[in-house]
């Protein structure tokens, strides 16, 4: 996975870091009633947006290490994988809950609730998570 000679992995990466916190930040946002429906599509494709950069981030850094498997064995390496790993999931539980919060975004009651605090929950990981991964990478690369 490379662009004229460059791994493909660092050029997603600014895709992932741009648009996973913007879109988090959009769906804490969405959780204001008064914004809801103005922020209803918005979420919901950035949502997407995000979810696909994040996914694409993950497996374009896990090719990268198959390439260059002597930097497993360095810890600062380590712990961003491990972290990326988590990110990934945060990302698609992410994904789905904006999707469905998206989708019901005018329903009221037990499950606007739920939905309500999943969301948040999710959102305020994937705005950590982004950091830490991001700054753990930037680590490994920069020292």
């Amino acid at each position: 996975m490379e662009i004229n000679g460059l791994p493909l992995h660092p050029l997603v990466v600014h895709a992932a870091v741009i648009f996973g916190p913007i879109a988090a930040l959009v769906a804490l946002a969405f959780l204001v009633p008064r914004w809801r429906l103005k922020l209803r599509w918005p979420m919901v494709g950035l949502a997407v947006i995000a979810t696909l950069s994040i996914v694409a981030a993950y497996l374009t850094g896990n090719d990268f290490l198959q390439h260059k498997p002597e930097l497993r064995t360095s810890p600062q390496v380590q712990t961003h994988e491990d972290r990326a790993r988590q990110l990934l999931w945060v990302t698609i539980a992410f994904g789905v809950i904006a999707l469905v919060s998206g989708w019901f975004a005018t329903r009221t009651g037990a499950l606007r609730v739920v939905l309500d605090v999943l969301l948040g929950v999710v959102s305020v990981a994937l705005l950590v998570l982004v950091f830490l991964t991001g700054e753990a990478g930037a680590r490994a690369v920069w020292g």
